[in-house]
């Protein structure tokens, strides 16, 4: 697989389940999505089922089309509080 560490711009990598997240949290389909950056609908199939990393160019459109419908991605370091990172709880327990 080809993987690659940023998308060219200085702009933080998006991963294949910040799309799947973000395309959740708008309620939208890997149709919609695809139609909104200008990609085709395998194109996000792949990437976020982990067959394939598209260029960093493809990568920036989906980064775009998403920030456009306003998801916002966050530096997972900016988000680490001075008693260090949130806590995730398991269920059971």
């Amino acid at each position: 697989m080809n993987k690659r560490s940023s998308t060219g711009s200085g702009i933080q990598p998006l991963t294949s389940q910040q799309c799947r997240s973000a395309r959740a949290m708008l309620k939208w389909s890997q149709v919609r999505l695809a139609a909104k950056c200008g990609l085709s609908e395998g194109t996000i199939g792949s990437f976020e089922s982990g067959r394939r990393v598209p260029s960093s160019a493809k990568l920036a459109a989906i980064r775009r089309g998403l920030e456009a419908a306003g998801v916002v991605f966050i530096d997972q370091k900016a988000a680490v509080t001075k008693s260090g990172p949130p806590r995730q709880t398991m269920g059971g327990t």
